[in-house]
């Protein structure tokens, strides 16, 4: 276990921990980092993180730390196998394609890394929640149509085709689809018809969308105008906070709705 961030200040004295597990399915093992501050006692909300096509990297990382300095045990997930990791896109494309054109396969390696979270020691398995970036958004959505028994789940510029699973468990997750209406991997019809599906399973869901901005908004390396794929700090800023508040109502019971 690592030390990862250390911070003392009058009041307190702030630690990250790091920690890599493994954990497998079949002959298949995987490896993913775990985060989580702890200064205060008690188990906390657990949070999954999917990554981008091109595997887990830093960036995921990096949103783990962000989570665990919010409270949350962040849990950036491997969906490849250890050691795929993509250095092209071809071998990003094609590390997507395996799991893209078996949605069952990529749901139960869903169903695995959130049975990993919910059992380790730091996590209240009756408060778990998942985010997910790009193809990432597509696997969190995966995971809450399937009527994984979690609080929520939040795409960050996610793909939205429905898989062929016939689902008939409810949908128990809360969703927050975060969207670029100028993706061009996501256009509009496909965001109405995810929408409609949404509503069709009669779950509790919420779309936001933010104007002049493509996909891979919240990734500073994405630098692709041309393709409809470029870093928009604003977006990325406004996505990330209404994470913050949708993660707060789901996990503490935060909203002041009247009944």
């Amino acid at each position: 276990m690592d030390v990862l961030y250390d911070e003392i200040n009058t009041n307190n004295a702030r630690m990250i921990r790091k920690k890599t597990l493994h954990y497998n399915e079949g002959v298949q093992a995987f490896e993913g980092n775990i985060y989580w501050e702890d200064s205060k006692p008690g188990k906390k909300p657990g949070v999954l993180i999917a990554h981008a096509f091109g595997g887990q990297s830093e960036f995921e990382w990096n949103k783990a730390i962000e989570l665990a300095k919010l409270g949350y045990v962040g849990f950036a997930i491997d969906l490849y196998g250890k050691g795929k990791r993509a250095s092209s896109n071809e071998e990003a494309q094609a590390l997507m394609n395996e799991l893209d054109s078996n949605r069952e396969l990529l749901l139960k390696r869903m169903q695995l890394s959130l049975n990993t979270l919910m059992i380790f020691e730091q996590v209240d398995n009756k408060r778990i929640g998942a985010i997910g970036f790009c193809f990432g958004g597509k696997c969190v959505l995966d995971l809450a149509r399937s009527g994984a028994d979690i609080r929520g789940v939040v795409s960050f510029h996610g793909l939205y085709d429905k898989p062929s699973i016939n689902h008939e468990s409810p949908v128990k997750a809360a969703i927050l689809v975060l969207h670029g209406w100028d993706d061009p991997l996501a256009p509009p019809d496909q965001t109405v018809e995810l929408a409609k599906e949404l509503t069709q399973r009669k779950a509790n869901w919420q779309l936001l969308s933010f104007e002049n901005t493509g996909h891979a908004f919240t990734n500073p390396k994405a630098q692709f105008p041309e393709k409809g794929m470029f870093y928009h700090a604003l977006s990325s800023r406004r996505g990330w906070r209404a994470m913050v508040h949708f993660f707060l109502e789901v996990f503490e019971g935060d909203d002041n709705d009247e009944e």
